[in-house]
This record gives structure tokens, sequence and C-alpha cells, in this order.
């Protein structure tokens, strides 16, 4: 399952994030450092079911109406204050915690009513675009201070005849998700001295901030669109990143909402349907939220998970079945599981992520939309249904 890790200063509205994409309760508090401990949930990304295609929708559970959620992991972990990566406040359990993510969404309060240090100030006071950089500077320097530690054990290593730089780099940064080709490509982009004993404190930092940015690629959630001044939001989408306008309160209210009949809404939802059932006062705030849902498409939670995974981590949903004609499992469900995959992958991809023996076992597939064999090197693509035929 893929790893999504919830960044930024304290009272960014991250847990409040998180307690919307998951639904599960976690403490949100107006203090820096309410979450000590992680917090990891199951959430999901949305895409357009395959069933869309059909007569009469699929009986999956993660399906609504063609809606389809794809399960992602969620981690939310403690805020970061400056000088992070230097141990101050809780930084270096807060980017320990990020090693294993896959992506990131730096949540910054789009309102300026926090200041650098995560503190409630009057809205608009703070100027957001300080925090934009914020994280991603705090990972680097931290990234950049392991690789300086271990620098010894480079210069060491490379005095040996079998000395080979991307190896022994692949291995120092495994533990961040660096993989020897993510490596190997960084180590080809880089002007950097051959004899390892040569490289400056510049070098070690420009590998830091290469690898980085190859394995933990950040999106913006500018959250708190709803109390947010206008041109502070502006701005925020004027810059050359990514940068989704968010406001995690009114999806988390539009879910509660949901959940208790009174707004028709499913997450990603660009408009709400208000209830008969709501008082005055509910029916104002719902017609609030969805003027401001209307200005930027949504609430944007949803929106930053799925650039997270679609865009940035550039990966597409394939649908393995076992009936071909009916799109079924052998029990006649419709559609019953979802994968995601990196762009690129093949049919075979998708067998090993079926199942280990499905993989070991794999003879060829078929595309069921088509009724035709497709190739082992198929590259598969959004909304492919799959017929895997294996021994196994």
């Amino acid at each position: 399952m893929l790893s999504i890790a919830l960044a930024g200063k304290p009272n960014a509205g991250k847990s409040t994030f998180y307690t919307a994409a998951t639904m599960a309760e976690v403490d949100v508090a107006n203090y820096p450092f309410t979450t000590i401990d992680a917090n990891r949930g199951v959430s999901y990304v949305r895409t357009d079911c395959p069933c869309l295609e059909r007569e009469e929708r699929c009986t999956a559970d993660d399906c609504e109406d063609g809606k389809r959620y794809v399960p992602i992991e969620l981690l939310d972990v403690a805020g970061l204050v400056p000088g992070a990566h230097e141990g101050k406040g809780l930084g270096n359990q807060f980017l320990d915690e990020l090693t294993n993510a896959d992506v990131i969404v730096n949540v910054i309060d789009a309102s300026g009513g926090t200041n650098e240090k995560g503190e409630p100030v009057d809205v608009g006071s703070h100027d957001p675009l300080e925090d934009i950089d914020f994280v991603e500077e705090e990972m680097d320097l931290w990234l950049a201070g392991i690789v300086e530690h271990n620098w010894e054990s480079v210069e060491r290593k490379s005095r040996s005849p079998e000395f080979d730089i991307d190896e022994v780099l692949a291995d120092m940064l495994s533990g961040f998700g660096a993989t020897p080709t993510q490596i190997a490509t960084v180590l080809r982009d880089l002007e950097y001295p051959a004899d390892p004993i040569q490289w400056t404190d510049d070098h070690r930092e420009a590998l830091a901030r290469d690898v980085r940015q190859r394995t933990k690629p950040i999106v913006v959630a500018a959250n708190k669109i709803d109390v947010a001044p206008d041109e502070h939001v502006d701005r925020l989408l004027e810059l050359d990143k990514p940068v989704i306008p968010t406001t995690a309160e009114g999806e988390l209210a539009l879910r509660r909402a949901a959940d208790a009949d009174l707004a028709d809404y499913d997450p990603g939802d660009e408009t709400v349907g208000i209830g008969d059932g709501v008082s005055d006062a509910q029916r104002e705030a719902l017609e609030g939220l969805a003027e401001r849902m209307a200005d930027y498409g949504g609430t944007g939670v949803q929106e930053a998970l799925n650039y997270a995974v679609y865009d940035l981590l550039e990966h597409i949903t394939a649908y393995p079945v076992e009936d071909a004609s009916k799109w079924s499992d052998g029990s006649g469900n419709v559609l019953p599981d979802a994968f995601l995959l990196p762009d690129g992958s093949t049919p075979v991809d998708l067998a090993y992520a079926v199942h280990s023996d499905i993989g070991d076992g794999y003879l060829h597939a078929v595309d069921a939309k088509s009724s035709r064999e497709v190739s082992d090197s198929y590259e598969l693509e959004e909304g492919d249904v799959i017929k895997i035929v294996s021994t196994n």
C-alpha cells in the first residue's frame, strides 16, 4: 500500500486533514505538538471506476456509483518547527517517521493565522508563502546531516579497488527509501569529485537535496481557505509548485453531515446536496461551504491525495479479474479489486501485485475491455481491466 505523509508546522491543520481523510478520531487542538505519536490510518484516492462503461455499476465496497476509492496509507506526524533538522521540537522523531513515506503532503495555513513557529496569530498577519519551502528545507538539511555523519565510512570504502560509489550510497540511503536506480540517476545528473575524500559540504548537500526530491516528492495543501484572505490564496496558486487550495475543516464537516444524512456528498465531489432535515444554522454553514467549494472545485482534501499519487508518483489504477466477459472474480463479484501501480507497469507486474505465486506462474493476460490477449510488455493504462492467466 502506498504511504502518504502529512507534514507541516503545528496548527496548520494536519490532524484535521487526517481525520477528514480517514474518519479516524485523533486529538485536534490549538496548541503545538497536539500529535506526539504518529497517527496511521487508511484513506483513499479517487478515480473513475471502469464500471461506468457498463450498464450496471459494480459490486465493490469501495465504489460509489462509479466513484472508485483505492486505499492508501495516511500518516500524520508531529508538527515541524524551525531547526527541526537539528532536533528542535520533535524534529528528529518527525523526520524519522517520514523515511517510509512515498510522497508528502505539506499542509500549510493559507490564512496566515499561524506564525513561523506554528503559534496562533491574527488571520492574515503571517505570510503563508514563507511556509512553502519550510518542510523540504528541513528534510534536505536533515538528510544532508545523515550523509555527513556517515561520510567517513564512504571514504574508508573508497580505498578498496572494488569501490562503487553507486552501491555504497544506495546502501547508505536505503533507509530513506532511495533505490539503487534512483541513486544512479542522481549521481548521473550531479557534478562531484571522483574521490569521496574531495567531496565538500556543498556536494553532500546537493546529493541530499536531489535524493529527497526523487524519493519524497511534495505537494502543498494550502489549508484553511474557508477563512483565508483571497489575496493569500491567489499568491499561493501563482507559485511554480503544485499547490492545492484546501479546507480540511470543510471536508470533515461534509463527511459528518453525509454520515448523518444531512448532506449528499462523497469525498472529492465538487458540489454538495443539502438535505431537508438541516437546521437554519446548518444550512447557512453548508451553503457558505458550497460557495467556497465552487470557487476552488471542492474542499481540496481528496484532490491533494489524488495529485500526490496519480501526478507526483505517476501511478495508474488497474483491475485484475478472473472472468474477462463479466469482469468478475470466481465468486461473481464485479471488479472486486483495484491496484495502484507505477506508470509503465505491465500485466506481469499486476500479477505479482495480486500475489507472488500468481506472478511466478504467469502465462499471459487478456484485456477484458477488448477481449484480446495483450503482450507481457504491454504498458497498463488507467482503468485497465485485466484477466491474468497463471498456473497458480
